[in-house]
């Protein structure tokens, strides 16, 4: 399940997106900057958590794999 708007976002590396933050046109003092930094870090892991989710209940649905060499 994605977040509003989350699909139309184009996908940047988190290199790439950690690089804007740091090196944007504002400067952010230390705990913006940790807190921005935070919840880029935090999305983006709640995204994969929930792909790897998705991953395993497409498995599951698809049924028990048999072995017919055992």
């Amino acid at each position: 399940m994605t977040q509003p708007g989350e699909a139309s976002r184009p996908h940047i590396p988190l290199q790439d997106r950690l690089r804007q933050l740091l090196d944007g046109p504002a400067a952010l003092d230390k705990r913006a900057l940790l807190g921005t930094l935070y919840a880029e870090v935090s999305r983006r892991e709640t995204l994969a958590y929930a792909a790897g989710w998705n991953d395993a209940l497409a498995t599951t649905r698809r049924g028990p794999h048999r072995d017919t060499d055992a």
